[in-house]
């Protein structure tokens, strides 16, 4: 790889240690020698560890958050919120739990983490609330719906399984 890479490249290669190896991995020399360039390519974007860091929390939350909101189905709420139950469920979470543990070691992670679960939950609540229920009811299944999602990995269910119950969930949900 060329020495001088991206900051985007060195971000994108830090969500992939922190999903493989958690947050022990992102050791700089262990970092540059996985992408074939010197210690001086990371210190060239990133003045040290702790810079690196938060903005791979960043990185996490708009990879994770912002571009899936970004990607909801424009052809109606119902089936923008099918869609975010079938793309929550099939999705790789590694990263998702990565960040969790990363979280239990570190507070500036817990503290961004749950402004991102209040803003993942808000975000259901809204598509609820357009899809015809009142604020409360939204709120409280958002909520459940969201720990669902939290639990999913758990429960290794087949691919075929998750479109049907993705769609049965937003019957469920809306009624």
């Amino acid at each position: 790889m060329n020495e001088r890479l991206t900051k985007s490249a060195w971000l994108d290669h830090g969500l992939r240690v922190l999903a493989s190896k958690g947050a022990g991995g992102f050791k700089v020399g262990l970092m540059a020698s996985g992408l074939g360039v010197s210690r001086g390519s990371f210190y060239w974007h990133f003045a040290d560890l702790a810079g690196f860091e938060s903005e791979l929390i960043v990185a996490w939350e708009d990879a994770s958050t912002s571009q899936v909101f970004d990607s909801s189905d424009p052809t109606g709420w119902r089936v923008a919120l099918e869609h975010l139950i079938h793309r929550s469920l099939a999705d790789d979470r590694a990263l998702d739990h990565a960040m969790r543990g990363w979280a239990l070691q570190n507070e500036r992670v817990a503290e961004r983490l749950a402004l991102v679960d209040e803003r993942r939950i808000a975000h259901i609540c809204a598509l609820l609330t357009r899809c015809g229920l009142e604020d409360r009811v939204a709120r409280m299944r958002g909520k459940f719906l969201y720990w669902s999602y939290l639990g999913r990995p758990g429960a290794q269910v087949d691919e075929p399984e998750i479109k049907p119950f993705a769609s049965a969930m937003v019957e469920m949900l809306l009624d």
